[in-house]
């Protein structure tokens, strides 16, 4: 196995680990998990939850701490998960008339949770 793949595999339990804890977070602030890692033909989408009448549509974002530079995800990204919700939207009619949310979820070891609400509205 070569440097890279391991490097694959290690960011992949990471990002695996990331959307369980941001998962565990959303339940506990009173969320009701829908989907993990939905795919659609836009793209996936990490969390799916439900709060309430709001529908959150949630990007997760593991970093080795909350001072690397830049923003959570690019604006073509932002595009690409509304553009997944919406898709989810579409299969899931009963949700429609919810609120919709695209939000963020940073998570860094040692730290809580840094939960954004409707941080990737698309540009």
């Amino acid at each position: 196995m070569g440097a890279q793949t391991a490097r694959r595999r290690q960011s992949e339990r990471l990002g695996r680990l990331a959307e369980w804890l941001a998962a565990a977070y959303l339940v506990a602030t009173g969320h009701r998990i829908l989907a993990r890692r939905e795919k659609t033909r836009f793209g996936e989408i990490d969390l799916i939850a439900v709060r309430r009448r709001r529908v959150a549509f949630v990007e997760v974002k593991w970093r080795r701490n909350f001072d690397q530079a830049g923003p959570p995800v690019s604006a073509r990204q932002a595009r690409r998960i509304a553009s997944a919700a919406e898709a989810w939207l579409w299969q899931h009619p009963a949700l429609r008339d919810h609120e919709i949310g695209l939000d963020c979820m940073q998570l860094a070891p040692g730290r809580l949770p840094r939960y954004y609400r409707n941080l990737l509205q698309p540009v």
